[in-house]
């Protein structure tokens, strides 16, 4: 008689924020050593470069948002979760136990593309009133966690010039802040056109990884592939207007990255078993 397969419940890791207080508000948080950032104070910041459990990467889920679902979909399963108010917030999962990112190695960040929420490091986007051309406005500015581990004095890149401006590093960081300020304010429409289009599910979703071995995700949701195939007339018109058709079909296709991270799972297993028996 075969034994029984475990199951295993997927405990998710607490996602990082990509806003400076949470996911959807982009106020300066509430943090002891969280400054704006300025080329007089800042010239000499520096900021280590890449991916590490030490930087807080290793997380089983993380947060994406739709201006990265079409770079996001080649890589990792996307699903959806509610939070306390019922608000759905796009997720890729990247590992299967807690605290487990699959890949992420000693060589860093084993993918195509790394989620907007870690490539913005220790920064964070918040508004501040700025005189323009006569008008006060909130205009975007950036914020840096000074006690963030990958902020340095003496090693990583430079984030401003020596002569004044941003260095390429500070300019990609603010591409990344900008496209993650455009994808929460996308999020609540792209949700209610998936909601309007009846294409969001409960995902039953059962990762094997081999006659013994089952991981159970719950709690999460999936566009149901069968009504994005059906959908035609006023329907299928409405959603390909607000843009979001496209999204739909990136999240239902990107489910079948579960079998990436059966792989990879399964690799890091044999891993250390070798390890274990020398």
């Amino acid at each position: 008689m075969s034994a029984l397969p475990i199951c295993f419940i997927f405990q998710g890791t607490q996602m990082p924020p990509a806003t400076a207080r949470d996911r959807r508000n982009f106020e300066r948080p509430d943090m002891a050593n969280t400054v704006l950032l300025n080329n007089i104070e800042h010239q000499n910041l520096r900021v280590i470069p890449g991916y590490s459990q030490a930087f807080g990467d290793g997380v089983n889920q993380t947060a994406v948002y739709p201006t990265e679902f079409a770079e996001a979909q080649r890589d990792y399963p996307i699903l959806f979760r509610k939070d306390d108010q019922g608000k759905y917030q796009a997720v890729v999962i990247l590992g299967l136990d807690r605290d487990e990112n699959l890949f992420l190695t000693d060589q860093g960040w084993q993918a195509r593309h790394v989620p907007a929420v870690h490539q913005r490091g220790p920064f964070l986007i918040g508004f501040q009133d700025q005189d323009v051309d006569g008008e006060v406005r909130r205009e975007p500015v950036i914020y840096v966690d000074l006690d963030n581990p990958r902020v340095s004095q003496t090693d990583g890149l430079p984030l401003f010039l020596q002569h004044g401006g941003s260095a390429p590093y500070l300019q990609h960081v603010s591409r990344v802040l900008q496209a993650l300020r455009a994808g929460v304010d996308m999020n609540e429409a792209m949700f209610a056109a998936f909601e309007a289009a009846g294409l969001i599910e409960p995902a039953e979703l059962d990762i094997r990884l081999d006659e013994h071995t089952v991981y159970k995700v719950p709690g999460v949701y999936s566009i149901n592939e069968d009504a994005l195939a059906a959908l035609e007339g006023e329907a299928l018109e409405q959603l390909h207007k607000s843009g979001f058709l496209r999204h739909a079909i990136y999240a239902a296709g990107s489910l079948s990255n579960i079998n990436r991270l059966i792989d990879l799972k399964n690799r890091k297993r044999a891993a250390e078993v070798q390890t274990a028996t020398g």
